[in-house]
């Protein structure tokens, strides 16, 4: 057997390995838990840019849902420690919630210039990066990025 195909059999082998499996479906398991609130902190960041506080009613109407699914949401952020609200006015991100709105938007900008490197439009990078950026490791994001340093004009 060559060396090329044994590796290829490796590599098969390690994708079938019950344990590593069971791993990469947590990590996907961790990710959709994660990926709302990753969401909702990146547009209240974008709210409070915008025009200075995120209201419950922009961003019910920014992500299309109900204001009382928006409500339930903000009780979990708040106790996650990520926003605070504040009677007559909107919602803000604590340091922790910026943290994170950052880390997200970083992460969302770099699968969506990998996408349009690799030669997806820009507006269909952007939609579909929405929901990649939360399914990639750190090590295929310095994948991504190496990739679109290789290949600036």
């Amino acid at each position: 057997m060559s060396k090329k195909a044994a590796e290829t059999k490796g590599d098969r082998e390690a994708v079938t390995d019950p344990a590593i499996r069971a791993e990469a479906f947590q990590q996907a398991r961790d990710a959709r838990r994660s990926e709302l609130v990753e969401d909702y902190v990146e547009l209240i960041d974008d709210l409070i840019r915008e025009g200075g506080e995120a209201r419950q009613v922009d961003i019910a109407a920014r992500l299309g849902v109900a204001q009382p699914t928006v409500a339930r949401m903000l009780g979990r952020l708040a106790e996650e420690g990520l926003v605070v609200r504040k009677a007559y006015r909107g919602v803000f991100l604590t340091d922790e919630g910026r943290r994170l709105a950052h880390a997200s938007r970083e992460r969302h900008e770099i699968v969506e210039r990998f996408l349009v490197t690799l030669g997806v439009s820009p507006e269909i990078a952007q939609r579909d990066a929405e929901g990649i950026e939360h399914h990639v490791s750190e090590e295929t994001l310095a994948a991504f990025r190496r990739f679109i340093e290789a290949h600036r004009n």
